[in-house]
């Protein structure tokens, strides 16, 4: 359906692609792979036509229908959201157009037999069938399915979409993209702006949708849901794997290995054999034995290892300076803005080594409490504050508003740096993956990925206590994101981080907020805990919306007044138990933990900083017994 040949795209003396060649047919769903600036994007760009390449040719058919979602698009204005999305279905008159169009050509013309009538009728056959899928239910049903399915709420539809965020925006666009149903749907990081809900949605239905898939995501469950065919870009060239991501890793290892032992082999022979020829090359009673293997050797296919961009992120955040107990409490905190209050009646307490998730559909108030922790926002109503000694560091999710477009990447850390780390910037920006020119590069050419790594070093250059990161992993590569999970995992201080990425949280965070129907719960336990709770969570739900709609009897009203109640009075008691068994736990640690510093201490090697272990022991033991006397409190 699609032919790439030979294609190639060069800027100056740079070759981003250098000739690939891969088919693209009609039930493909590839996914492509690789690092931040390899060139995905670029490739999606040249099938839809965006952008040419520097040679090379891309054969696609004349009627070929491709949808294509950028990952920086700009947004339509004075529409309503669904006004907006309707937009969709303009096609479907220029379909009734072109019809109407072959239809009178086909009337004229006598030459039944010719290849050109006969593509003739194929295309009208074509357009018919384009026409009654569209008209299958009416536009608007389609619609607000499609909008509900990528989290929107049936109220928000008549509202205008500049009222919304970027990244709902984003979802009208995706909305109008699935609704036109092209043969070809071209998705550069669909899942970045969206709820975990709404992936799963997104999934379904590419996976039910047959049509040829292109589609660059970091998110290594979505990819292996949706995908069967995987391409990897890696230094101009290409790899392609007809498997989904995670199968696509363990080939390309196997594959690497038994190029090294095959090469290995080959070098070995090849020694030999030129051993051979030294040792016998003016001997005449082997002349012959030597020619033969030196034109054996001229004719060997020697074999080559797959080159491999072996760069990667060596991310580790300075020390965390000793805060207060409790780093952040809101009590009975409203948060909203004029025209739309968020959330309600909120308390939130995070203490001192806690690694929080914000979580929930986008719109309910993540970035909203982020704001509000970060100074940026005063709630309506309620109390809102830092503890003692905390010092904030703040990753915003709008990294391409906040980034200067002007400075070039030295100059935006150079321009912040104080003390001893001016001295070190260009080490800094190393371990981000800013080597040679690349930190005189401006801010306005970077990728999505390199402008969220350039945001992430500038936290670098202080240390801070508290990490408020909202969307950290939104354009990083996969490598790149279980890297910085690493470094967070390690760090000493307290993180609060908004995200939709159910890998990234897995293992990383033990409580989590949810944002809801304008409320924040609080979940203690692994992503994975919640996610299996908050599905029985559904059903239960649905359940009850099915009993509601039938006449209630008076009895099943009782049942349900008395459950309502009997679940208001054990909320709290459910509250309490939660933070009994996760102050039980990090008591654990803690005492775990202090036994492994004694035994340290007691036979202490050189290697082993005895003013850091005794500073870190008396840190554990003042932890454990602020821990031990909550713990007291709460359990009697």
């Amino acid at each position: 359906m699609i032919s790439i040949e030979d294609v190639t795209v060069a800027y100056g003396g740079f070759v981003l692609l250098d000739k690939i060649n891969f088919h693209v047919s009609e039930t493909d769903k590839i996914g492509l792979v690789g690092k931040n600036g390899a060139g995905k994007s670029t490739i999606l760009k040249l099938i839809c036509g965006q952008q040419n390449p520097t040679s090379g040719r891309i054969d696609k058919p004349r009627d070929l229908t491709v949808g294509y979602l950028p990952q920086i698009m700009e947004h339509h204005r004075g529409r309503t959201v669904l006004e907006e999305t309707m937009t969709a279905f303009a096609g479907t008159a220029e379909i009734e157009r072109e019809i109407a169009s072959v239809t009178r050509e086909l009337e004229t013309r006598t030459d039944y037999e010719s290849d050109a009538y006969v593509e003739l009728i194929e295309r009208l056959t074509s357009l018919n069938d384009r026409l009654e899928m569209s008209h299958s239910e009416p536009p608007e049903v389609q619609a607000r399915r499609t909008l509900l399915g990528l989290g929107f709420l049936d109220d928000e539809l008549g509202r205008l979409t500049e009222t919304f965020s970027q990244g709902w925006n984003m979802r009208i666009e995706l909305a109008k993209i699935l609704l036109q149903q092209p043969d070809v749907l071209l998705l550069d990081e669909p899942t970045n702006h969206l709820d975990i809900e709404s992936i799963e949605w997104l999934e379904d239905y590419l996976k039910a949708r047959r049509c040829a898939l292109l589609l660059v995501s970091h998110d290594r469950r979505f990819l292996d849901t949706v995908t069967n065919r995987t391409v990897e870009v890696m230094l101009g060239h290409i790899h392609d794997y007809k498997v989904p991501y995670t199968k696509y890793l363990e080939l390309r290892a196997e594959r690497l290995q038994q190029q090294v032992a095959a090469y290995e082999n080959q070098q070995r022979m090849i020694q030999k054999t030129e051993e051979f020829i030294n040792t016998f090359r003016y001997k005449p009673t082997k002349s012959n034995q030597v020619q033969s293997r030196i034109k054996a050797l001229e004719k060997l296919d020697r074999i080559e290892i797959d080159e491999t961009d072996n760069a990667r992120l060596t991310v580790k955040f300075p020390p965390a300076p000793r805060s207060g107990d409790v780093v952040f409490k809101g009590t009975d905190l409203t948060v909203g803005y004029p025209q739309k209050v968020v959330f309600r009646h909120a308390e939130v307490e995070i203490k001192r080594g806690e690694k929080v998730a914000l979580i929930g559909r986008n719109g309910e108030g993540k970035t909203t409490l982020m704001r509000v922790i970060a100074g940026e926002l005063q709630p309506i109503s309620g109390e809102a504050r830092l503890g003692h000694n905390v010092q904030l560091g703040y990753y915003a999710q709008n990294q391409e508003d906040i980034l200067d477009k002007n400075e070039t990447v030295f100059s935006t850390l150079d321009r912040i740096a104080v003390g001893d780390i001016r001295s070190k910037l260009r080490d800094l920006l190393a371990q981000f993956l800013f080597r040679g020119e690349d930190i005189d590069k401006r801010v306005s050419v970077l990728s999505g990925g390199e402008r969220a790594r350039l945001g992430m070093a500038k936290l670098m250059l202080q240390s801070y206590n508290l990490l408020a990161l909202d969307e950290p992993t939104n354009h990083m590569d996969i490598k790149s994101k279980d890297i910085l999970k690493q470094a967070l995992k390690a760090y000493d201080g307290t993180l609060i981080v908004v995200s939709h990425d159910r890998d990234f949280l897995d293992g990383l965070v033990d409580k989590m907020y949810e944002f809801r129907d304008g409320q924040v719960r609080e979940h203690l336990g692994t992503v994975s805990d919640f996610l299996a709770k908050r599905k029985l969570e559904t059903l239960q739900e649905l359940e009850r919306k099915t009993v509601a709609q039938a006449a209630p009897k008076q009895e099943d009203v009782q049942k349900k007044a008395a459950y309502e109640e009997r679940k208001q009075e054990s909320r709290m008691d459910r509250k309490k138990k939660n933070r009994i068994s996760w102050l039980e736990c990090e008591i654990g640690k803690l005492e775990t933990r202090m036994k492994e510093i004694e035994t340290i201490l007691a036979v202490p090697s050189e290697k082993d900083d005895i003013m850091e272990l005794t500073r870190e022991y008396l840190e554990c033991k003042r932890d454990l017994d602020a821990k031990t006397e909550e713990w007291g409190t709460l359990a009697c």
